[in-house]
């Protein structure tokens, strides 16, 4: 399958943003898997999966661990050397295929029993809904698209922070997954805790979206 997506951005500026995210600091996530993947992907027979906006690689690596074939993809090259430096300690570098990919042009291409999108925001352009259409077009019969993203502001954001996240229902609507073809498995908000910038804790809400493509 040819993933493109062609939505413009301004001459790299997705890259210069996130290569900076990720250059200012050593490590910048826990390197623990998300929750979410943890508990839907747990009971699932291995297969291939396919991580969107990877990172420094939890979730790869968790899953590489768990038997699967991971196509692990990123926009910053930091990352993923991070990403791939924690596979091979982990000992599961030969199970992970990791990728650079710009999203707002490009997906990888396969076919998958997972596909995981976690927390695939971002403050610079990306068309969401687009890039996770086009992802769903690469689960396989049987398999399962995972889809988690903010559902709330952290206290720590401040009074400044005016962003309203979607609900789960516009998280899903504007895929059009085609009717018939698809079951709804988990459409809900789920609260977690949270450490923030400060080392403090504050529950917040996560949207989490897996629906399952029908069997042939």
């Amino acid at each position: 399958m040819s993933g493109d997506i062609h939505v413009k951005d301004d001459e790299g500026e997705v890259e210069r943003f996130w290569e900076a995210h990720y250059g200012a600091r050593d490590q910048v996530w826990s390197g623990r898997p998300n929750a979410v993947l943890v508990d839907v992907a747990g009971p699932l027979p291995p297969g291939r999966a396919l991580d969107l906006g990877c990172g420094e690689g939890g979730d790869a690596v968790w899953l590489a661990g768990h038997g699967w074939r991971v196509t692990a993809t990123d926009i910053s090259a930091i990352a993923l050397s991070r990403a791939a430096a924690r596979a091979q300690e982990a000992g599961v570098l030969d199970r992970i295929d990791f990728q650079r990919h710009d999203f707002n042009r490009w997906l990888p291409e396969g076919s998958f029993d997972l596909v995981s999108a976690q927390f695939m925001q971002s403050p610079v352009k990306l068309s969401d809904a687009e890039v996770l259409s086009a992802a769903a077009r690469t689960v396989v019969p049987g398999g399962l698209l995972l889809i988690v993203n903010h559902g709330s502001v952290p206290p720590w954001a401040g009074d400044h922070h005016d962003h309203r996240f979607p609900t789960p229902e516009e998280t899903f609507a504007p895929l059009r997954l085609e009717p018939g073809l698809w079951d709804v498995e988990i459409l809900e908000r789920r609260e977690r805790l949270a450490i923030g910038p400060d080392g403090t804790s504050a529950p917040i809400l996560d949207n989490v979206i897996a629906v399952r493509r029908r069997p042939s």
